[in-house]
């Protein structure tokens, strides 16, 4: 019986060679789509996550005496909330802001969540208030330890839903008269507060989203 010949073995040695350079193309195809699929799923499940505890500050945020239960600076959104996730149902004081972190996001900004301790006498309620505003300007190193990046973010917006229609947090619609002159009401509420997110170029998830949520629509959990 013949043999094959060396021409012969060098082109089935060529074909061998072409089969495995596309087959290697291929299973390098499917694994770059594997990862950029996974890396959504994750950049997704993240930002669910993130929007899920937005709505629930903003279900548990009770005012304290003096201290206002919302408020928006045009930085940093502050919440005075109730954690009922613990026994004795402490308040807390969480903020919202976009911070630029180096190590998070590719240093493009992040949506970033910060909370204080449980707190217990109105002393710990009006340092946490504050510090919470110094946390979106100057953190401090502790205050780091205490928050949490969300989400890439290139920019946010907030608009409260008051008088039948949506304004900016910033406006005067809801103050009270005083001896001092004009002051915000600490216990006025806005009957909605919507959140638009201009979500990070170059990620997975680059897109604006928008979130409504409406005041009653129910308790944290």
């Amino acid at each position: 019986m013949r043999g094959f010949t060396l021409v012969e073995l060098m082109v089935a040695i060529a074909v061998l060679a072409l089969i495995a350079l596309l087959g290697w193309r291929g299973l390098d195809t499917l694994l770059r789509t594997r990862e950029a699929v996974d890396g959504r799923m994750r950049e997704v499940a993240q930002l669910q996550t993130g929007l899920a505890q937005w709505r629930a500050d903003l279900d548990a945020m009770t005012p304290v005496g003096q201290t206002p239960a919302i408020d928006f600076d045009g930085l940093v959104l502050r919440i005075t909330r109730i954690d009922r996730s613990l026994p004795e149902q402490p308040l807390r004081v969480v903020a919202w802001s976009r911070r630029v972190l180096p190590e998070q996001h590719g240093g493009r900004g992040s949506w970033v969540r910060w909370q204080s301790p449980p707190l217990s006498q109105r002393a710990e309620l009006d340092l946490a208030w504050n510090q919470a505003q110094l946390w979106a300007r100057s953190p401090r190193q502790e205050d780091l330890a205490r928050d949490v990046a969300i989400v890439g973010l290139e920019g946010w917006q907030l608009l409260y839903f008051r008088k039948n229609s949506w304004s900016n947090p910033l406006s005067a619609d809801d103050v009270v008269q005083t001896p001092g002159g004009a002051k915000a009401d600490p216990k006025a509420l806005p009957d909605g507060v919507r959140l638009v997110l201009r979500l990070a170029a170059g990620q997975s998830l680059g897109a604006t989203l928008v979130s409504d949520w409406a005041n009653g629509a129910g308790a944290a959990p």
